[in-house]
């Protein structure tokens, strides 16, 4: 029989990451994970987030908020690709 770990599939298509395979791929909270499905085998695949220091810039001058949400979006199209 098979020992992998299940979850459900929520009724807002959301689905929790067992804690030993969180831990294993080392995803924390917030963390953006890439899927793909793959047709000839029928599989998902989640994968892990990459993890480093995040890339800084210095303007020179202050930010609004719009900007700010507008600089997290495209940062998230940018890691999305």
């Amino acid at each position: 029989m098979n020992n992998m770990p299940m979850t459900k599939v929520t009724r807002n298509y959301q689905v929790t990451i067992p804690a030993d395979v969180r831990s294993k791929a080392s995803v924390e909270r917030g963390d953006v994970l890439q899927i793909e499905y793959d047709d000839s085998s029928g599989t998902i695949r989640l994968l892990p987030p990459r993890k480093g220091a995040r890339k800084v810039v210095r303007l020179g001058r202050k930010i609004g908020v719009k900007e700010i949400e507008e600089a997290i979006a495209q940062g998230m199209k940018e890691s999305l690709r």
